[in-house]
């Protein structure tokens, strides 16, 4: 990184020292105002409304007890998170997390990026971001429902369609939003399909949120790959994880001509010089819930690679899609010496702050999710205007209004980064789109 501009070094040094120990945190804060000196210089009516620091610190923080019983009839104790974040632009709006690794530091470095990312999208979203340390991994559907049932009955009272609308992340899918819905319109006795976005298609879901992510993804690297004349057809690309982004990513990238030969979880990763077996891979991963070594029982031309790096294989393209800080310094050095020529996040902040500056420094084009990824929350927004409408959509042209808004996002990006004298940097174009269009909401707003 380079050296802040010293009015944001002293925000992120208050930072810092107002947060202990939320690293991801950190680390997100300080990618995002190492991108901000050229605004400040620019307009210094940023600083002198003190907008930077006020985007830094959350509007609101949740922390609650989720207590609930598992199938043995013991009593469990987990820890609820809602962080609030953001609300210039519209209802706070971003995921709910449940995976053991969850505590307030995640739920605040996805909540901050959050900001951002829905504010490149162009619709009208604010930023938040909840979950829990809860791990439905293991856990039987009885055990989840009491969960989730424990977890929205706390929650409910901060939610509302124009208030806060979370979604889905990692470990929540259509099984735990349909609990976390019930019980919802069980305490309110209403009927707010636009309270949760990524509902089923039979009670309230939009057509294209399953895939939206990874379809995405894909949408905004092919724009990349079209800005230098190149695309996607007969391009080999490595992507990791083995969840709705990397799954619907691998799905597009097939369709539009890519060869993509591995997919991975925290079990491993797997080579598929064939490439992979979508439909396979859906079988296991979706319909089983399995780990990826059953891939490969069923595809013995697959190798399992239980020790390594994803990255180590040779590609063009590589898709980090599994979780925060998955590619480091090293990884990037190996893509690099590879011959990659495009890292694009499908997952939050999965390159480290190293690999970023080493992609760089290799020539590497790399787009951070903020702008790569935007398409999960993007549909989400879909879904909640047709939630509004009492409409729904069908899955072509919601297909295409996704895809304009990733196209859009690509061009936004370039354009922001050329007027600030950075061309080409997708981060720096992301970083300050997404800024300045909330920056400019909270001045109208006043000191609030």
């Amino acid at each position: 990184m380079a050296m802040l501009d010293e009015k944001l070094q002293d925000t992120y040094d208050d930072l810092v020292r107002r947060n202990p120990g939320e690293d991801e945190f950190h680390q997100a804060a300080l990618e995002v105002l190492d991108s901000l000196g050229p605004v400040v210089a620019k307009h210094p009516h940023y600083v002198d409304a003190a907008i930077i620091p006020r985007l830094c610190e959350p509007e609101r923080q949740i922390i609650f007890r989720v207590p609930w019983t598992d199938d043995r009839g013991e009593v469990q104790i987990n820890r609820g998170f809602r962080v609030e974040f953001s609300s210039a632009l519209g209802p706070y709006k971003g995921g709910l997390r449940f995976h053991p690794s969850v505590y307030l530091g995640t739920v605040k470095f996805l909540g901050f990026e959050q900001i951002f990312k829905n504010s490149l999208t162009g619709l009208p979203i604010g930023g938040g971001k909840g979950g829990s340390d809860f791990d439905p991994k293991g856990r039987s559907d009885g055990e989840v429902m009491r969960f989730c049932q424990s977890f929205m009955t706390e929650l409910y009272r901060h939610l509302g369609e124009h208030t806060d609308v979370p979604a889905g992340d990692i470990g929540v899918g259509g099984r735990e939003l349909g609990y976390l819905f019930g019980q919802y319109k069980r305490i309110t006795n209403r009927y707010e399909s636009g309270v949760l976005t990524g509902k089923g298609l039979a009670w309230g879901g939009s057509q294209v949120r399953t895939e939206a992510t990874g379809y995405g993804l894909v949408y905004f690297v092919d724009e990349m790959l079209r800005s230098t004349d190149g695309g996607l057809d007969g391009t080999r690309v490595a992507v990791s994880g083995s969840g709705n982004v990397a799954i619907f990513a691998i799905e597009k990238l097939q369709a539009l001509g890519a060869q993509v030969v591995t997919c991975s979880d925290s079990s491993g990763y797997v080579l598929d010089e064939d490439g992979i077996d979508l439909d396979l891979l859906k079988e296991v991963k979706l319909a089983r819930r399995q780990r990826i070594s059953a891939y490969v029982q069923e595809r013995p031309r697959a190798t399992l690679v239980e020790k390594g790096s994803v990255w180590e294989v040779p590609c063009d393209i590589a898709l980090p899609c599994a979780t925060q800080n998955e590619l480091n310094g090293h990884d990037a050095r190996a893509l690099v010496a590879n011959g990659c020529r495009v890292v694009a996040e499908g997952a939050n902040m999965p390159c480290t702050p190293e690999a970023i500056d080493v992609l760089g420094q290799g020539g590497v084009a790399y787009a951070p999710g903020k702008a790569a990824n935007a398409g999960g929350v993007a549909t989400s927004a879909l879904e909640m205007q047709q939630n509004a409408s009492r409409d729904s959509w069908d899955f072509a042209y919601t297909q295409d209004r996704l895809e304009g808004i990733m196209r859009r996002i690509h061009r936004r990006c370039l354009e922001t980064a050329d007027e600030y004298g950075q061309p080409g940097d997708y981060v720096a174009g992301a970083n300050i789109a997404g800024f300045t269009q909330v920056a400019d909401a909270m001045l109208a707003m006043g000191v609030v």
